[in-house]
C-alpha cells in the first residue's frame, strides 16, 4: 500500500503542509503537532520517497566515495562510516574502487558520472595537483587522505607528522633508541609516507637519537606481505632495530609475522607501531599498537562538506572559500609496545 502525505495529513487532522515539514524536520513545528503527525505516519507506515524529493531539487541523491583500495580495512572502515553518515543526510553512496591509479583518479574526479552524483569524496594516491585545476565538473568535490594539496576544495586529514611524532615519542619513553621506520616511499615529497617518515626523522632528531637511513625500509606497497618482505631485509642487513613504527597496521602485522619466525619477541626483542587501527590489529596474538584516525569523524566532516556545498550554490564552491580540516586521532596502546597487560 503507498501511502501519500494527504493519506497522513487526513489521519493527522492537519494540512499536506504541516506534515512536510515535520517529514522535512523544519524547526517551526510546535512539539505537539510533531507528536500528532509522527503518530500518523507511524501508524499509517507512510515511508517518504527520496528519489522524488531529491528530483524536485534537481539533485540525484547520489554521493560518490572514491577509494584506492577497498580491500583496505582502513577504507572499508571509511566507506562503512561515510555511508552511515550519508544516510543521516538521506543520501545514497556508491563506491569506486580506483586502484590507486592515476588515469582512473583523474576520471572520477573528471566527472565520468557527472549524471548519477551530487557530490564526490575522493581519497587520491597518485593525482597531482594539476590534473584537478582544470575540473570543470561542478559538483562538489572533497579531498580525503594525508597528501598535502594546495587546491580549491576541501580536504579532511590528520596531521601525519605529528602523529609519527607521537608514535616514535612512545617508543622513545619506552627506553627504545633503534626505531626503524617500514614502508618509506622516496618519490614524492608530500606523500603520506614521506610525512610519517619526516615525523619519525624529526622526534627522534629532537630526541638526540640517531635516524639512520639503515633503519629506513622502503616497500612496493603496503599490504602484509610488503611488511613481512621490508622486515626479513633489514634483519637481514645486521640492522636490527628495538623498534619498528611501520606506515600502516598490515605492513606492522607482516613485520611481526616475520619477528616471530626468527625468534625475535613484540615487545620484548622489538616493539611495534602501526598506523590506522585497523580491527585486525586487535586481534591478533600480540594486539598492535597503533595510531587511530578518527575515521568517522572523517567521514562526517566529509559527508557534511559536500552537503554544505550543495545547499550553498555556486558561491559555495568558490576557491576563497576551501577548506584544509584538520581531524584528531590518539595513539592507542596495546601488547606490541607494552606487552600482556
Amino acid at each position: 500500500m503507498n501511502v501519500s502525505l494527504k493519506d497522513v495529513a487526513e489521519r493527522a487532522g492537519v494540512s499536506i503542509k504541516t506534515v512536510s515539514n515535520v517529514v522535512n524536520n523544519y524547526r517551526h513545528v510546535t512539539p505537539a503537532m510533531r507528536e500528532r503527525v509522527q503518530r500518523a505516519i507511524d501508524e499509517l507506515g507512510y515511508r517518504p520517497n527520496l528519489t522524488a524529493r531529491h528530483l524536485r531539487k534537481g539533485r540525484t541523491g547520489i554521493l560518490a566515495l572514491a577509494v584506492p583500495e577497498l580491500g583496505n580495512p582502513y577504507f572499508a572502515e571509511l566507506a562503512g562510516a561515510v555511508i552511515d553518515v550519508a544516510a543521516e543526510h538521506e543520501y545514497t553512496v556508491l563506491l569506486d574502487h580506483t586502484g590507486g591509479r592515476r588515469e582512473q583518479e583523474i576520471l572520477v574526479s573528471q566527472g565520468f558520472r557527472a549524471r548519477v552524483i551530487d557530490g564526490l569524496i575522493l581519497s587520491p594516491i597518485e593525482l597531482e595537483p594539476e590534473d584537478l585545476l582544470g575540473r570543470d565538473h561542478d559538483a562538489p568535490l572533497v579531498l580525503l587522505g594525508e597528501r598535502e594539496y594546495d587546491l580549491p576544495y576541501d580536504h579532511i586529514a590528520i596531521d601525519n607528522v605529528a602523529a609519527a611524532r607521537t608514535a616514535v615519542r612512545h617508543l622513545l619513553d619506552l627506553g627504545r633508541s633503534r626505531i626503524a621506520f617500514l614502508g618509506a616511499r622516496t618519490d614524492r615529497v608530500n606523500e603520506p609516507s614521506q610525512l610519517r617518515l619526516r615525523g619519525w626523522r624529526t622526534e627522534l632528531t629532537a630526541a638526540g637519537v640517531p635516524a639512520p637511513d639503515s633503519l629506513v625500509a622502503p616497500t612496493g606497497g603496503w599490504d602484509h606481505a610488503d611488511g613481512a618482505a621490508a622486515m626479513a631485509r633489514l634483519l637481514d642487513s645486521g640492522a636490527l632495530p628495538d623498534a619498528v613504527f611501520a606506515y600502516n597496521d598490515l605492513i606492522a602485522i607482516g613485520a611481526m609475522r616475520v619477528l616471530s619466525e626468527r625468534g625475535l619477541r613484540v615487545p620484548e626483542d622489538v616493539a611495534v607501531v602501526g598506523f590506522d587501527d585497523i580491527t585486525e590489529g586487535r586481534y591478533g596474538t600480540v594486539t598492535l599498537t597503533t595510531i587511530s584516525p578518527d575515521k568517522h569523524t572523517i567521514a562526517r566532516l566529509a559527508v557534511q562538506s559536500v552537503v554544505e556545498r550543495l545547499r550553498g550554490g555556486a558561491e559555495a564552491s568558490e576557491a576563497a572559500s576551501a577548506r584544509e580540516i584538520r581531524a584528531d586521532f590518539t595513539l592507542v596502546e596495546r601488547e606490541s609496545t607494552l606487552g600482556p597487560v
